[in-house]
């Protein structure tokens, strides 16, 4: 690691020390140091807001390459950071850079003056701080949890988005679908414009409910606005007409409906331009979301021919969409398909697995490396074995794909591997294999 790197890397250390608890859903403490700092977030591009349990980090994607397919410069702001911290923070088209990091996390931490602040909040105002002295067109920014008491929940937007909502982070924010809805509903304002992505009834009444309220003008998956695949092609289409576009770069049906709610965010932020839509969803790109992984030490520990694939989802809704996924490519190409994973002692992991059954023929269990939180691989294993899988534990990432490797072997199989159940895993992966 460079001198450079690790000043940061020190930096970002101390400030998780700065409050208690990670996570503390509040807003005071933020409006308190953006007020110390001159109020940058008042000093903002337009921004599109999206929230959501699963798919927003995606939508966030489609939502800024389209913007860039136009020639825009496009703020974006998401998190968590798969390898380094400075991927949260994308200014203008570029990540920021190590010595601006350290700077802006400097006079953060000195603005705050040592006062109780979560990680999340003080990297927040960081990052609108930065691309506050930063010319762009646009700011697509990821809320980091719920929504109403989130961080980033201090501005107005030019559109709100919402995401498919699920059961995830079940200790801040409640075990309610209704409660969760809510939460999430909190980044809508009165009189935006606010897309909504597929959801359950339950859900989808509490933000219709909401939006009304707020006189914000609705627009909802499946009513006012449509996506779809059909014969090797992505069809959209809302009240302005039909689009016949080129299936989105990212793998998965899911991922089609993520482009629809970006599509539709878009369009009702002003921006439309359909070539810029196709180039769009050509050049997109998100790590760990369905990535096919070709080099590197793991990818090498697997059978020759073998297909290596990694996703960070890592709750049941999401594990509902990689399972999807995974069919659509055994429809297209059969392979035996095997799972390493490993997870988080937070998350449901029988639910997660459950999908999965009648259609994996083996799962390989890992705990995180040097993860506190981590699900041991033997408490992982029992999970999946519950959720009716097969499945054996492994010491290491290296040994589970040698597992799995003489697995294949013994069966005369050429496998289809995904590594999955953590952004934590995927960032640990890709830190060594890319």
């Amino acid at each position: 690691m460079s001198s450079a790197a690790a000043q940061s890397d020190a930096i970002l250390e101390r400030l998780l020390s700065l409050h208690p608890k990670r996570i503390d859903l509040v807003l005071d403490r933020i409006e308190r140091l953006l007020g110390s700092l001159g109020h940058p977030e008042r000093r903002l591009p337009p921004v599109i807001h999206v929230a959501g349990t699963n798919g927003k980090g995606s939508t966030c994607a489609f939502a800024r390459a389209i913007l860039e397919a136009q020639g825009l410069k496009v703020h974006v702001y998401t998190s968590p950071h798969l390898v380094r911290f400075h991927e949260r923070i994308r200014l203008a088209g570029r990540l920021i850079s190590e010595i601006e990091l350290v700077e802006i996390l400097d006079e953060c931490e000195r603005a705050n003056a040592g006062a109780p602040i979560t990680f999340f909040e003080i990297t927040t105002a960081a990052a609108m701080l930065a691309f506050s002295r930063h010319p762009a067109d646009a700011l697509v920014l990821e809320v980091g949890l719920g929504g109403k008491y989130d961080a980033t929940n201090i501005m107005k937007p030019r559109v709100a988005v919402i995401a498919p909502i699920g059961l995830d982070h079940q200790e801040f924010l409640g075990n309610s679908l209704a409660g969760i809805a809510a939460e999430k509903a909190g980044i809508i304002k009165p009189g935006v414009p606010v897309v909504v992505g597929p959801q359950s009834d339950e859900a989808r009444d509490v933000l219709a409910r909401r939006a009304d309220a707020l006189s914000a003008p609705a627009r909802f998956y499946g009513q006012d606005f449509f996506g779809h695949a059909e014969h090797g092609r992505m069809i959209y289409q809302d009240e302005a007409g039909l689009l016949d576009l080129p299936l989105p770069r990212l793998a998965g049906p899911h991922q089609i409906e993520n482009a629809t709610l970006a599509i539709a965010a878009i369009r009702a932020g002003g921006w439309n331009n359909e070539s810029a839509i196709e180039q769009g969803l050509r050049r997109v790109e998100w790590p760990a979301r369905m990535q096919r992984l070709t080099k590197g030490p793991l990818v090498d520990l697997a059978p020759k021919g073998a297909e290596v694939w990694l996703d960070g989802g890592h709750n049941p809704h999401a594990a509902h969409a990689i399972a999807n996924a995974l069919a659509e490519l055994e429809e297209r190409s059969p392979k035996p398909v095997y799972l390493i994973s490993g997870m988080l002692k937070t998350k449901d992991a029988k639910r997660f697995f459950a999908p999965y059954a009648g259609l994996v023929r083996h799962v390989v269990t890992v705990a995180i490396p040097d993860e506190e939180a981590s699900q041991p691989a033997g408490a992982l294993y029992d999970a999946a074995r519950a959720a009716g899988l097969e499945a054996d534990p492994a010491s290491s990432l290296d040994e589970a794909m040698m597992q799995v490797s003489a697995f294949a072997r013994a069966a005369g199989e050429t496998p289809r591997i995904l590594i999955c159940g953590s952004l934590h895993l995927a960032g640990r992966v890709l830190a060594e294999n890319s």
